[in-house]
């Protein structure tokens, strides 16, 4: 009986492992849609940034980043975001320990807002549709008092119900699976 007890759970470590990584790689499939490419909006006090790696945070990356865009090596500097996102956002909130879809969820909201303030709404929440509206209300916080933010808003709006639509879609969300236990 013991050695079908280890066989058992190697086989649950194995398959969680991969469901792990296929919900990192569907949270940054979305996240890449809404950050994808290379931008330097003037009223963006992230500055320069590429694939959603501001200048501000990672400046050395982006450096890094926009040299290999600007050369057309436009994967090379993907990976290096990839990298980022993987250590920065998704490890460090522990995403690979949420349900779906907090994970994917909180990691989006780490992208955009950081991963303090997604760490407050983990938090605050308890559901993934408390998480959504703590994520709206701050949005509209920014935008009362940042004027120079009020541009974003309806586009931070647009990405949340997207977001809400994509999580949706896999048809496996319901109240109580998503309710976060701790």
């Amino acid at each position: 009986m013991i050695k079908i007890c280890v066989i058992i759970r190697i086989d649950i470590y194995v398959l969680g492992g991969f469901k792990l990584q296929e919900n990192f790689k569907k949270a940054l499939e979305f996240v890449l849609k809404w950050e994808g490419g290379r931008s330097e909006h003037p009223k963006d006090p992230g500055g320069l940034t590429i694939y959603g790696i501001s200048q501000k945070s990672y400046p050395k990356e982006v450096a890094q980043m926009d040299a290999l865009w600007k050369q057309g090596k436009k994967s090379e500097a993907l990976e290096i975001a990839k990298k980022i996102y993987k250590a920065n956002y998704w490890d460090k909130l522990n995403c690979d320990a949420l349900p779906y879809p907090l994970d994917i969820i909180a990691f989006d909201t780490a992208v955009n807002m950081g991963v303090g303030t997604a760490l407050s709404f983990l938090k605050q929440s308890k559901d993934y549709r408390d998480f959504l509206l703590l994520r709206i209300e701050r949005y509209k916080n920014l935008a009362q008092t940042n004027k120079n933010l009020t541009i974003f808003l309806i586009g931070w709006l647009n990405r949340v119900l997207d977001l809400y639509k994509t999580i949706s879609k896999e048809g496996n969300i319901n109240g109580n699976s998503t309710k976060r236990t701790s």
